[in-house]
């Protein structure tokens, strides 16, 4: 059934509380990309929060439900009132796009794909990392960290992606504390993206 989304796995937390970060840059670090069988996995994750994308030529504001895992993302993107305006889905079979009139559409990648249907790029390779406050390692990355040694802003694969509210993990779900971006935005040329992370569930 059209955007249908089961639930996420069992034995998850939600965070909700939040701190603001400082804008200053205490230091920049650069990554290099890491070998091909050194990669580390995005977590697993389901998120609930809200989009607005903005460029010279579209406009779009809408709410936004995204589960990832390793095998499958899986992004419905919902209009102010509730209405789906598109499903994407990525595994390892490709990338699918269905429209609100429930036309479907496939491509090699999802930025190709929702620029030629959605009039944006939706760079899902990277964000997968970005929305968890981490740079991607399939490629080279500069990361401003503040005096608290939080990611306040990520530049790479052309995209600036900036920082300015993380949850903040009162439960510490492992032995450190965890703090997952609330409010981000991404730039790239004319275009901005900015989330608003209303609901963050982590496997």
């Amino acid at each position: 059934m059209l955007f249908l989304f089961l639930p996420m796995l069992v034995g998850c937390a939600a965070l909700t509380t939040q701190t603001t970060l400082t804008t200053q840059v205490a230091r920049t670090v650069v990554f290099e990309p890491l070998a091909a069988l050194n990669v580390p996995m995005a977590g697993s994750f389901e998120l609930l929060g809200r989009v607005s994308v903005r460029n010279e030529h579209q406009r779009f504001s809408g709410n936004v439900h995204w589960q990832h895992t390793r095998f499958e993302d899986m992004v419905l993107l919902l209009s102010p009132l509730g209405q789906a305006v598109a499903e994407i889905v990525r595994n390892h079979d490709g990338v699918s796009l269905t429209t609100a009139k429930q036309e479907t559409f496939y491509a090699g990648n999802v930025e190709d794909l929702t620029a030629e249907l959605l009039g944006w790029r939706l760079p899902l390779n990277g964000l997968q990392y970005w929305v968890q406050g981490l740079h991607s390692p399939l490629s080279q990355a500069s990361v401003d960290y503040d005096s608290e040694n939080r990611v306040i802003a990520i530049r790479q694969d052309g995209w600036e992606i900036m920082f300015t509210q993380y949850f903040k993990d009162d439960a510490k779900l492992s032995d450190k504390p965890v703090a997952h971006p609330r409010i981000f935005e991404l730039r790239i040329e004319d275009l901005n993206i900015r989330m608003v992370v209303d609901k963050w569930i982590e496997a």
